[in-house]
């Protein structure tokens, strides 16, 4: 990847007129019309969702590639993402982007709610893209990843303590704990404030080594932001989206408390 895992306004202002790079607002088109910043497009693609089986995963990245292609996405370009700010969104977009089998992918930080540059408004118009992106269904880790891990991959439980322990959770998920082997770091502990990672040394302190990271939460969401903390200090990192909700109701599924 010739782009960070995440970018800042400054970054971007210095980028923001070159050709092979493509600035996307995945906030929604009618927030986009309303005020984005400029050069920017509407991006639409969805969240990724818990995946039973590989076929499954296989269908949705396809898919994944073709929404990139409706919105002129080549896959040749470097693609940055942004939000309103929270980094929310953006982390759901950049795993999609990747499931469609786009490499060269960052969420900016800040988002619009950062960006001290003008701000445009208005609706712009789409072009659909003819490229051909191969898609990459292992982006986004899946329950059977996670079973089978290298034993030098750290799994990441960045749930609350209580959570973890198995002491508390979500009425709606039919066992509590957590998965065994993981290690658990809260995800605000990652944060300096919202939608801002620590700096690398102070993740890399709390996280400690590891080749790969999958982090994992109740839904996705949490584990989402996680991962891309987790990439700013320079990790190999994924997101396991089903989490717990999906791994509690797995009954062969190992689990400690």
């Amino acid at each position: 990847m010739s782009l960070p895992a995440v970018v800042d306004a400054a970054w971007l202002a210095e980028h923001l007129g070159e050709d092979s790079l493509l600035l996307a607002d995945v906030r929604g088109p009618n927030a986009h019309a309303r005020g984005h910043i400029p050069r920017s497009i509407p991006m639409m693609i969805g969240t990724p969702g818990q995946f039973s089986d590989p076929e499954l995963r296989a269908t949705f990245a396809a898919e994944a590639a073709l929404r990139l292609r409706r919105h002129g996405v080549t896959g040749e370009e470097r693609l940055v993402l942004y939000d309103r700010g929270d980094l929310g969104n953006a982390a759901a977009a950049v795993q999609v982007a990747e499931l469609g089998g786009h490499r060269d992918v960052a969420a900016l930080l800040g988002g619009l709610a950062g960006w001290p540059g003008e701000i445009e408004s208005g609706v712009v118009e789409l072009d659909k893209s003819r490229a051909e992106l191969t898609p990459r269904p292992e982006a986004v880790a899946a329950w059977w990843d996670v079973r089978d891990r290298e034993p030098s991959t750290l799994l990441l439980d960045v749930r609350r303590e209580d959570e973890f322990t198995g002491r508390g959770g979500s009425p709606c998920d039919p066992r509590q704990g957590h998965i065994p082997g993981a290690r658990n770091v809260e995800v605000s502990t990652l944060f300096a404030g919202p939608g801002t990672p620590r700096a690398a040394e102070e993740i890399r302190a709390l996280v400690g080594d590891a080749d790969r990271v999958v982090a994992y939460c109740h839904s996705g969401s949490r584990s989402g932001l996680a991962m891309l903390a987790l990439r700013s200090a320079g990790y190999d990192a994924a997101n396991y989206v089903g989490s717990w909700h999906e791994w509690s109701r797995h009954d062969e599924l190992p689990l400690e408390r």
